[in-house]
């Protein structure tokens, strides 16, 4: 019996060792399959992070959003206008005629709005706190809105450059279509009222001037050119525009309408040579203000 016992006691033991073993080694086994493990907590982490990115992507975009439409509220509260002095509505300006010599001077940038182009010129000009005169073309504000609003929330002066920017001859009904449509659009996206026009390529005599100045719209001309549109390397670029500004001069640069590279990287040095030679920046209706002013001032004198 006593053998019996030890027999069935022994062979009890073993089984209970094999079962231990089996059992120890699919433990062992079981987390070398990380796939197992993963496909547990994988999922839980991605839904999370998923959810953490797009949620922190919509609030940037409804920021963004908000921010467009206070750009946009403020521009319609404040009226921007731009209203010109009477004598300068439906006349044809190269630049203010100062009798004092002030050292004035309007930077002023045809063609945009232009992706990253105008992005960089307003980065330059509100890094050197300059305000600008952008005459916008109406189909690329309509591709760029947001940065027709850029311009006007920063304190820039808007005006019209048709809609297509095209140099060839336009009837009446054609150059309202042109001008109208510009300036509409401009108002709708930015509150900006403007009765600023540049004809394209400085054509006086193809119809859209002449349709721009029955609607006394003040035609604005340059008397510096930085000829950027022909990309000459930036020290030309730069001495074109110096050689002829003087006191109460318009600038004429472009921020669209192809590469303008070298506008951007010519911008700073133009803005440090007038800088240095006692000049302060202003847009086009300030500019045709000072000039308003001292003829007024003239006037008066001369009455006495």
């Amino acid at each position: 019996m006593e053998t019996n016992k030890s027999y069935v006691w022994s062979h009890g033991i073993l089984i209970a060792l094999v079962g231990f073993c089996a059992s120890l080694s699919i433990g062992l086994v079981m987390p070398i399959n990380p796939n197992a493990s993963e496909a547990q907590t994988k999922p839980a982490i991605n839904v999370k992070d998923t959810a953490a990115k797009v949620g922190t992507q919509q609030r940037i975009e409804k920021f963004k959003a908000a921010m467009l439409t206070s750009w946009q509220q403020q521009a319609k509260t404040k009226g921007f206008s731009y209203t010109v002095p009477s004598r300068f509505q439906g006349a044809i300006i190269e630049n203010a005629k100062l009798t004092k010599g002030e050292k004035v001077i309007a930077l002023t940038f045809d063609d945009g709005p232009w992706g990253e182009s105008t992005t960089e010129v307003l980065d330059i000009l509100k890094k050197n706190n300059i305000k600008a005169t952008f005459f916008v073309v109406g189909q690329m504000l309509k591709n760029h809105p947001d940065l027709g609003k850029r311009i006007v929330a920063e304190g820039h002066v808007i005006g019209n450059h048709t809609w297509h920017h095209w140099y060839h001859y336009f009837n009446p009904q054609a150059a309202a279509f042109e001008i109208d449509s510009t300036t509409n659009l401009i108002y709708q996206l930015t509150g900006a009222k403007t009765t600023l026009f540049r004809p394209p390529g400085g054509i006086m005599h193809n119809g859209l001037s002449a349709y721009a100045k029955s609607r006394n719209y003040t035609v604005v001309m340059w008397s510096a050119d930085s000829i950027d549109y022909s990309r000459p390397a930036v020290p030309r670029l730069i001495h074109n525009i110096m050689k002829d500004s003087k006191p109460g001069g318009i600038v004429l640069m472009h921020d669209g309408g192809g590469n303008r590279a070298k506008t951007v990287q010519a911008l700073p040095q133009i803005i440090s040579n007038f800088r240095k030679q006692g000049y302060r920046f202003v847009t086009i209706p300030e500019l045709l203000e000072i000039e308003d002013q001292e003829l007024q001032l003239a006037a008066v004198k001369k009455k006495q």
